[in-house]
């Protein structure tokens, strides 16, 4: 993530709207503007998410989708180069595919890191030792309710960059951001190392330049499925090129929090 641009970091769901779609989608986000692209891995139960997503993720899974599917879509993805890809998971898929075969599998595939929404800090130290001592990034999320002295533990063992969750709840669109997220973004990165993302919420290109002038990363998910599910892939794409224009209009105005 580059210092004085927001990096613009979308989400899609593996296998999501068909698994052929997965590649070109990924190429597509690519070239309208994305920075980091974060591939979600479909799961039968994805508690974080909300009704968008778990749409997605259960259609994806109707498919055939699965690990081994995402893995090989990344690494098709990977094969022509292209941005740095995070993938997003739970923790009982990637146990079910084998802890070690999932590191050096996505790894070889071309990950630059792994999201576990379930796998809060100190919660499995065996399972967060070898993703944190492997080769992809382990990114930490940090929740509008973390009290600050495990917010600051969380964000000494971040790596890649360090994930806001902009507000309680699970993922989708939102009308407002939250009126105390530049505090947030402020207080984190007073103790992180790491560059700080925010996500869950964000639809809207003004809401993406607003978290824009006070983070150095905006994760959009939830409003680019909308996108594919009600207009098609090439909508999705769109939608991603407006907010790359967003951000980079936030990028000629004055930055709310010093970096």
């Amino acid at each position: 993530m580059e210092t004085g641009r927001a990096a613009l970091v979308p989400y899609l769901t593996a296998g999501y709207p068909v698994p052929d779609a997965t590649v070109p989608l990924l190429r597509g986000l690519e070239a309208a503007g994305a920075d980091v692209l974060e591939l979600g891995v479909p799961f039968s139960d994805p508690l974080a998410d909300g009704p968008t997503i778990q749409r997605a993720s259960q259609r994806a899974l109707e498919a055939g989708a699965d690990v081994g599917g995402a893995l090989a879509a990344l690494a098709a993805y990977a094969d022509g180069g292209g941005c740095p890809v995070v993938l997003f998971s739970y923790l009982n898929p990637v146990l079910s595919y084998g802890l070690e075969r999932f590191v050096r599998g996505a790894a070889d595939a071309g990950a630059a890191g792994i999201l576990l929404t379930d796998l809060p800090l100190g919660a499995d130290p065996a399972v967060e030792r070898v993703l944190f001592e492997g080769p992809l990034d382990l990114v930490r999320l940090v929740a509008p309710t973390t009290p600050a002295r495990r917010a600051a533990a969380i964000a000494a063992q971040a790596q890649g960059f360090l994930y806001l969750v902009s507000r309680t709840g699970v993922t989708g669109a939102r009308a407002e951001l939250p009126h105390d997220l530049e505090t947030r973004v402020r207080a984190l990165r007073d103790v992180a190392t790491v560059p700080v993302a925010v996500g869950f919420g964000i639809s809207t290109p003004a809401q993406a330049s607003a978290v824009a002038r006070v983070a150095d990363g905006v994760v959009v998910g939830s409003a680019i499925i909308d996108r594919i599910e009600a207009e098609g892939p090439d909508a999705a794409v769109a939608l991603v090129a407006e907010l790359r224009a967003a951000l980079d209009d936030a990028a000629r105005q004055p930055k709310e929090v010093a970096s």
